[in-house]
């Protein structure tokens, strides 16, 4: 495979990894996060010390960059997850920024300077891999008591506690998978990029990764993945545009937005069994359409 489409293929895996956690929390129980470049800063920080300081193997030391993040999150939500509405999301921001701040004045992890010297542990098969297991995992909690609780959530919070649901452990349990996938995403790309910077966490990619829950279509894990996919690919693509590459890329998403706010996929998931209606039902539909040809030509 060539190296270029190889790089961005494990970039998008990467991004797959937070976003998929990210759809948990905002397409699936409703809470919009605007802080989990700080989930993926603490993931990656950890891994990186465990792997170059402590040389632990590869894997382990994503599960516990995962697992610090998830510790993180539930300190942060006991305090936060009682805010509503826009509040959350505010104080989501304030949250990945501070980390940010906090690792600009930490010498031990290279400050402002960054961190040099990381391993290369990060390839396109272990990405896969661990998207595969990311995927399976979250389907399986949709699916479950549990995602049917956070789903209800999302469409009404008071009706919800009114027939008996624990709103807000439903809300910390979500908050901590989706910061643990945000804390392993952060792993991978320190063993990817092999250097860690704290401005690689900032606000503009909290944001990246909220656009890209959105342009995939809110509820849908089929339509995280695909706009992993397009919305990493894309400034590559528009990269022979050079300074106005960006431009395009934000145009590109708001006439996706604009045209279809529910995003690529909506809640659609493209699972085997909804493959094979959409199929039959375009067979009928092009039945249907000869028929009707057919019958004008008789007329």
């Amino acid at each position: 495979m060539n190296t270029y489409i190889e790089g961005i293929l494990i970039l998008a895996g990467i991004n797959l990894m937070a976003v998929l956690g990210l759809s948990l929390l905002t397409g699936f129980t409703g809470l919009f996060s605007f802080g989990h470049a700080g989930f993926m800063a603490i993931g990656g920080y950890t891994s990186a010390m465990l792997t170059v300081k402590f040389h632990w193997p590869f894997i382990p030391a994503l599960l516990v960059g995962g697992l610090v993040a998830a510790l993180f999150s539930a300190i942060i939500g006991k305090v936060t997850l009682n805010l509503k509405g826009d509040y959350f999301c505010i104080a989501t921001l304030g949250f990945g920024e501070a980390i940010r701040l906090i690792l600009d004045n930490v010498q031990y992890f290279g400050g402002a300077r960054g961190w040099p010297g990381i391993p290369n542990y990060t390839n396109l098969w272990n990405v896969l891999g661990i998207n595969l297991v990311a995927v399976l995992v979250l389907a399986n909690l949709i699916r479950s008591r549990h995602g049917r609780n956070m789903i209800a959530i999302r469409e009404e919070e008071l009706a919800s506690q009114i027939v008996g649901i624990n709103v807000f452990k439903h809300k910390i349990t979500s908050l901590m998978i989706s910061a643990s996938y945000a804390g392993i995403a952060g792993g991978l790309m320190a063993h990817y990029m092999t250097f860690l910077q704290p401005k690689m966490f900032s606000l503009v990619k909290s944001t990246e990764l909220t656009i890209i829950v959105i342009f995939g279509g809110l509820g849908s894990i089929s339509g995280s993945v695909l706009g992993a996919l397009v919305l990493t690919a894309l400034p590559e693509v528009l990269r022979s545009f050079s300074q106005w590459r960006l431009v395009c890329y934000g145009l590109a998403v708001i006439i996706i937005m604009i045209s279809r706010p529910e995003g690529l996929l909506g809640g659609y998931e493209l699972t085997p069994s909804s493959m094979k209606k959409l199929y039959n039902r375009l067979r009928l539909k092009k039945q249907a359409g000869k028929q009707g040809l057919e019958g004008g030509d008789i007329q």
